[in-house]
């Protein structure tokens, strides 16, 4: 199940003269300042906006947007009324995120139950989703994609190939677009060729686990368990954007003791310490860099991760502009 334009549909059913229109939320929902798109209606996607790209970029490619703030917040809270929704269903629920989650059921009619969780979470929230149906997660969650909008697809073994081999691997759930680069420079740019590759060329190419694995994918494989356990972050970051470069270290020194402070309590707040610190850094005009580091033992302690943070930054080149910055915590996993 997956929440169709999530954010902007929240703001839209607010704001219902805006239904229709092209809505972009992000930042403080002024597109003059830095920050970046966290959702865009399907009408503002149509002029090629998407999230992550710049709020300038957004509004120089539709001058008409309807920019808003995000409300972090409210999103938090209608999420939580849509999985109690789909918890009322004799299934096993899995949350991914805020607009998206696994229903584990065995039915003889997927279809029936994917129109009944749509009508209630529709009658609850006001919300439209779409449902994706497989006999894995792979299948399921890009099922989900071709539902788009408020429909209902299923994706099995039955119509595997006939849908997904002509498409590009990025089109597969877990190929991004360095890994799709990567096929492509090895001359396979379909998911068809991904399958048909022998494992051993891919292995050499790509590494024993990986290479596999990518082959793997192109055949359609994929777990089918559904774990209703809570979610476990694996990492909590902060970031943050200045309006103004910066250029100074003392001041980037300062910058990053705040976001430290913030990272550290969420590490506190999570109950389970630190085993890595990463900062990141984005460069002006728009070149963003990571640097990662273990820690000697894992930790909640400020002050260790604060010395990481700074040992860190000495990794980048010194006197660039600056106009991000954000700190990352890996946790110790959940025992």
């Amino acid at each position: 199940m997956d929440l169709d334009e999530f954010l902007a549909a929240v703001e839209v059913a607010r704001r219902p003269e805006l239904r229709g229109k092209p809505v972009v939320v992000g930042g403080r929902g002024d597109p003059t300042e830095r920050a970046v798109v966290a959702t865009a209606s399907y009408a503002a996607r149509h002029f090629g906006i998407r999230s992550g790209m710049p709020l300038r970029t957004a509004a120089r490619r539709c001058p008409d947007a309807v920019f808003l703030p995000s409300d972090p917040p409210t999103y938090k809270a209608i999420s939580e009324q849509v999985m109690a929704t789909l918890r009322r269903f004799p299934v096993v629920v899995e949350v991914l995120g805020w607009d998206e989650a696994f229903l584990g059921a065995k039915v003889s009619d997927p279809e029936a139950l994917a129109g009944d969780v749509q009508r209630a979470v529709k009658q609850a929230t006001g919300l439209a989703c779409s449902v994706g149906i497989g006999d894995n997660r792979l299948r399921a969650k890009l099922a989900t994609g071709f539902a788009k909008p408020a429909g209902i697809r299923r994706l099995t073994r039955e119509n595997w190939m006939r849908v997904m081999a002509p498409r590009p691997p990025e089109a597969l759930w877990g190929i991004g677009p360095k890994t799709a680069k990567k096929l492509v420079a090895a001359g396979i740019t379909s998911v068809y060729q991904l399958a048909a590759t022998d494992t051993d060329e891919l292995a050499q190419r790509f590494g024993p686990t990986m290479g596999p694995w990518y082959r793997a994918l192109a055949l359609g494989a994929g777990g089918t368990d559904v774990s209703a356990d809570g979610h476990v972050a694996r990492s909590r970051s902060r970031e943050t954007t200045f309006q103004q470069n910066i250029n100074e270290r003392p001041e980037l020194e300062k910058e990053l003791g705040a976001l430290v402070e913030r990272v550290a309590a969420d590490v506190n707040s999570e109950g389970r310490p630190a085993a890595r610190v990463a900062v990141k850094v984005r460069f002006a005009p728009f070149f963003t860099q990571t640097r990662s580091v273990t820690l000697p033992a894992p930790t909640k302690d400020a002050d260790e991760i604060s010395a990481a943070a700074l040992g860190l930054l000495d990794k980048f080149e010194p006197g660039r502009p600056v106009r991000l910055l954000g700190v990352r915590a890996e946790l110790e996993p959940a025992r």
